[in-house]
């Protein structure tokens, strides 16, 4: 019994450290290819190429100058844009893309795009930089002040509970100060990112920022979900989140290793770096000139932190406490919501299994098995009543399929499958409509090439849905025409009775 307990220790070990292996290796790829394209840049003669890499000129002699300063009141004005800032004058309502978790917005790893380039195919896109591992709740902050401007304020009750600054990054100028109810946005979220959505949405409706009374939930005109992680995903367990409790982490576990990893880059803080990738916790203040050495060891050991305190995204992605989210959203009546479901297995001899070896990227392959085979340990209460392990096998490589069609954990949110729609019929908003697309996690981010022509068919009906059928006007006119056919049923009933 003792040699089995060792042997799969042993496993999970050696599994930890292949995997560690394969992350680091697409991270440092990724990171290297955008310092590679910045170097070219620099010395090639074409102007607009070569201003690229100014401020990373800037940022150098900055350092030279006086290494100890650092960006707590920097303005992050500059991050995020794709155009200039946007007024009521503008013609289109803008999209808001949303990145998911390890994410960055325009401006950060050089001249790469999240979104893989999808933000030109639409002249009237914004695109934030928040914080790639940072709690879905401070992203949501983070997003508000990034459109409206200002100072972040996460809150005071918020701040005091898991020990951060209350405030955070500023952005003198907002991308679109003028959002209100009369001028809402469409906002698109991948995987991690469309919970950052509603609960925006939320506090928006709550009106939780100090200084907005007037803010509701009819802000947001429009919800797109992209592989979004709307009721958690059994993945948070594989990487090392306690199923018992959904929070916390097993001694030994790939994030652990991340764990480190990112206390170690907060704590160098070097600008040169963090303009080419930042994890969002300066709020935390864990830079050396903030905490010295002394507060390093401490965030290493687990007495401090956001990793002590559980203020971080992969616990929000666990089952038990998206549910504890849930249990706070709503899906409002005017605001329209659309979900593509994303999913890489199928079924083979009654198990479920990759649905291919070579279209799967090799970042997610291994992790779409365990995820497809992984079971919910028979020694602890399940995260809800009528769990079951069987419905959580599919999925994409990172989310589980179940977890992106529409809220239905605590509760089922009203919902309904695009194929069902017929010819002529009209979205309506406060309804999830959901469709399902053969695709790996990743497959339309990043790399453009991957998805081909799927990529453009994707992004063209997210964007010309935006454009063309979730507008007031479209509440409007479908309201209008209701009446006018109710009216007209009436008056055929009256008058035949005459």
């Amino acid at each position: 019994m003792v040699r089995q307990t060792l042997f799969w220790h042993f496993l999970s070990f050696i599994e930890v450290l292949v995997s560690a292996t394969i992350h680091i290796s697409y991270g440092l790829v990724i990171l290297s290819s955008a310092i590679a394209t910045d170097i070219t840049n620099l010395f090639t003669a074409v102007p607009e190429k070569s201003s690229k890499i100014v401020p990373i000129l800037d940022c150098l002699q900055s350092i030279i100058k006086d290494p100890t300063k650092q960006s707590s009141t920097k303005d992050y004005t500059e991050l995020g844009l794709n155009g200039s800032v946007l007024n009521r004058g503008s013609a289109k309502t803008p999209i808001v893309l949303v990145h998911g978790i390890f994410g960055f917005g325009k401006g950060k790893l050089g001249g790469i795009s999240y979104w893989a380039g999808a933000e030109k195919m639409d002249d009237c896109v914004l695109i934030p930089d928040l914080g790639s591992l940072t709690s879905v709740y401070d992203r949501a902050c983070e997003l508000f002040y990034f459109l409206k401007g200002g100072t972040v304020d996460f809150g005071a009750d918020h701040s005091c509970q898991f020990g951060h600054s209350r405030f955070g990054r500023t952005y003198t100028q907002g991308w679109y100060p003028d959002w209100d109810e009369d001028h809402p946005l469409h906002f698109v979220g991948h995987s991690s990112g469309v919970q950052v959505i509603r609960v925006l949405q939320q506090l928006l409706a709550n009106k939780s920022f100090p200084g907005y009374e007037i803010t509701n939930a009819n802000w947001v005109l429009s919800v797109t979900s992209l592989s979004g992680s709307l009721n958690g995903t059994t993945r948070t367990y594989i990487e090392g989140i306690r199923p018992e409790d959904g929070r916390t982490l097993r001694k030994i576990c790939l994030l652990q290793i991340l764990r480190l990893g990112v206390l170690l880059y907060e704590w160098l803080d070097i600008p040169l770096l963090k303009r080419y990738y930042s994890f969002g916790f300066e709020h935390f203040n864990l830079a050396r000139h903030q905490v010295g050495y002394i507060g390093l060891v401490k965030t290493l050991a687990g007495y401090t932190g956001p990793f002590k305190s559980g203020d971080w995204i992969l616990p929000d992605l666990s089952i038990q406490s998206t549910i504890d989210t849930n249990h706070t959203l709503k899906t409002y009546p005017n605001t329209y919501y659309i979900s593509y479901v994303t999913k890489s297995t199928r079924k083979l001899f009654g198990r479920t299994v990759p649905s291919s070896l070579t279209a799967i990227h090799p970042l997610l392959l291994l992790r779409t098995l365990q995820i497809s085979w992984w079971h919910y340990p028979t020694n602890i209460s399940p995260p809800y009543e009528g769990y079951r392990d069987e419905d959580w096998h599919d999925n994409d490589g990172a989310l589980n399929t179940i977890s992106m069609c529409y809220p239905r954990f605590p509760v089922e949110h009203p919902h309904c499958s695009l194929a069902s729609l017929k010819d002529g019929d009209i979205l309506k908003p406060g309804i999830w409509y959901y469709t399902h697309v053969e695709a790996d996690h990743i497959f339309f981010i990043i790399n453009r090439n991957r998805a081909g022509v799927q990529f453009d068919t994707l992004y063209n009906s997210i964007f010309q849905r935006c454009r063309k059928q979730m507008n007031r006007l479209e509440q409007k006119l479908a309201c209008t025409h209701y009446c006018a056919c109710h009216e007209m049923a009436y008056l055929k009933t009256r008058y035949s009775s005459i």
